[in-house]
């Protein structure tokens, strides 16, 4: 557990988090090995190819926050120097601030008390608060930039990456669902299929499972007793 104030929210996204990153990946994979840079004056964040320096993923960068292990602190990037005081990062604020989340909407969160606040703690805190930025402004993919010291800025992607399909979905999910850890399942397909602009509807009046569907097909998911997976049946149209 990272910042558990939060994590509610993050769990909330994990699912379209995931499939968003995994696309993210995916497109930095074609590169091959690269490197990124962040030019905070232009709002870019842009990936190059090391063996092919004119290929490069382009995108516009919104920095959410950093996590440092010196203060042992989170900053929000709208109290950040080099963050934007009306940027993306003010709706987390904004939110706090509307549901009483101290957490989001203070300038600098303390890591918890018991916190390891080592590399991997800060690692998964900086996931954590990545999905929750997902969750709260509908943005996606993060990532996470190692910035020197050990400390990490968490920022959100507008990147050219293809949409989120129901038939893309289906066909990373079984990959993705072996090594992501989903809570509440049942929450997190009806939250993705809400950022993804998918239809959802219930199959039953208990909810033991839920047919997402778009222009590219659909899926059904099935959930046990505790709101787990257990099958994802799909149909998939022709795409020209």
């Amino acid at each position: 557990m990272t910042f558990a104030a939060l994590q509610p929210l993050a769990d909330r996204a994990a699912l379209f988090s995931a499939l968003r990153q995994d696309s993210l990946a995916t497109a930095l994979e074609d590169l091959g090995d690269n490197r990124w840079d962040a030019d905070m004056a232009a709002g870019t964040l842009t990936f190059t190819s090391n063996a092919d320096p004119s290929r490069q993923l382009v995108t516009r960068a919104h920095l959410v926050a950093t996590i440092a292990p010196g203060p042992r602190s989170l900053l929000w990037a709208w109290a950040h120097p080099q963050g934007d005081p009306a940027g993306v990062a003010a709706q987390l604020r904004d939110y706090g601030r509307e549901h009483g989340i101290a957490e989001l909407s203070e300038t600098e969160l303390p890591f918890p008390a018991d916190a390891a606040g080592d590399a991997d703690w800060i690692t998964a805190a900086a996931h954590t608060v990545g999905a929750v930025a997902v969750e709260l402004t509908g943005r996606a993919p993060y990532y996470l930039a190692p910035v020197g010291g050990g400390t990490y800025a968490v920022f959100l992607l507008d990147a050219p990456l293809p949409p989120l399909t129901v038939a893309a979905a289906a066909i990373a999910l079984p990959r993705i669902l072996s090594t992501v850890a989903l809570p509440d399942a049942r929450t997190s397909v009806w939250d993705a299929a809400r950022l993804a602009g998918w239809n959802l509807t219930w199959t039953d009046e208990s909810f033991s499972g839920a047919t997402v569907a778009d222009s590219t097909g659909t899926a059904t998911f099935r959930f046990d007793e505790q709101a787990r997976i257990t099958n994802i049946e799909s149909s998939l149209h022709p795409q020209v």
